[in-house]
């Protein structure tokens, strides 16, 4: 007696699957298909080529001003950082945060995985050589105007920032240099415009945070920027210049008792470096907050370069001089 099998119904293939769903996307709306397509090119592009960021303080004064929306390539982040790139990174200090909600930075870098970086009064050195100024870098200068100047008026008529800090009678500090002190000097309503002095001492508030590193904002240094696959020798001496990269970057343990220090339960004599770290500076010396008092940025807190300023938009309104203006 012959058996009668119920046939199956067929399975969809991976393929037939496919070539119903771009049926059903070719019949949709073509507006909304473009829509989409332009949706994820934007996102494709943000996410791996170019993004934006609003610059928001002083640090980059004049390089870059506060209002302007900056264009980052993030490419670099495959073919590599150069010394004198913009670069835009995470906050370093901000540990309790997850990295993406940790706030951006934008700083120049000022020395490389490797580089010793000296500041001599004032002025940069790398590897033993003078690096030149650049001609939108600036520094503390004091102005005095007369007693009648509405101050703020006098900035603005300037194109100068406005104050940060309280002046003191007639006489108030200012991100300056040589170019822009003179937009000051041809008005009546200032008496002079001069540099202020080199900074003097030693300050107890700038990375390492140790009194055997005598430094300031002028004269710091030497110190050699921790490169990957480097072994330095630790002492109680040194350690507060690779403690934090020791623990919150590269994830050890430390513990120190007297002239002894434990890395996970182990004597530590010498660390080898793990990753690249890099040296930023702000391009307004005395109103920038740097590696000079936070330490070295890790390379995975890097984001991108800042190429150009797309857009600039002041207290009084936009500056349309500066819109697609590359960066020095």
């Amino acid at each position: 007696m012959d058996r009668t099998t119920e046939e199956q119904p067929a399975q969809p293939t991976p393929s037939g699957f496919l070539k119903r769903c771009i049926a059903r996307w070719r019949r949709t709306n073509e507006w909304f298909r473009s829509f989409v397509a332009a949706v994820l090119v934007l996102l494709v592009v943000h996410t791996w080529f170019l993004s934006w960021v609003t610059v928001r303080s002083d640090s980059m004064y004049a390089t870059l001003l506060p209002g302007d929306l900056v264009a980052m390539t993030k490419w670099c982040r495959w073919t590599g950082f150069s010394r004198g790139d913009v670069a835009v990174f995470r906050d370093p200090l901000q540990d309790d945060r997850s990295m993406l909600r940790r706030p951006l930075l934008v700083k120049r870098i000022a020395a490389m995985p490797g580089d010793e970086l000296r500041l001599k009064d004032g002025r940069l050195w790398i590897n033993g050589a003078p690096v030149g100024s650049l001609p939108t870098q600036t520094s503390s200068w004091i102005i005095r105007v007369k007693s009648t100047a509405d101050k703020a008026v006098l900035l603005k008529d300037a194109g100068l920032p406005s104050l940060r800090y309280e002046p003191v009678g007639n006489t108030f500090e200012l991100p300056l240099n040589e170019e822009l002190a003179q937009r000051l000097r041809a008005d009546k309503r200032v008496l002079s415009a001069e540099p202020a002095g080199s900074a003097r001492g030693a300050s107890g508030h700038l990375f390492p945070f140790s009194p055997v590193f005598r430094w300031n904002v002028d004269d710091y240094g030497p110190i050699t920027v921790p490169k990957k696959g480097a072994t330095v020798k630790i002492t109680v001496d040194n350690l507060p210049l690779f403690d934090r990269i020791i623990t919150h970057y590269e994830g050890h343990k430390l513990e120190v008792s007297g002239a002894t220090i434990l890395m996970d339960g182990k004597p530590l004599k010498e660390y080898t470096f793990s990753k690249d770290h890099y040296f930023m500076l702000g391009d307004s010396r005395h109103y920038s907050a740097d590696s000079r008092y936070w330490g070295f940025v890790p390379e995975d807190h890097l984001l991108g370069r800042a190429a150009f300023v797309l857009l600039s938009k002041a207290e009084h309104g936009l500056r349309s001089d500066r819109w697609f203006q590359p960066l020095p």
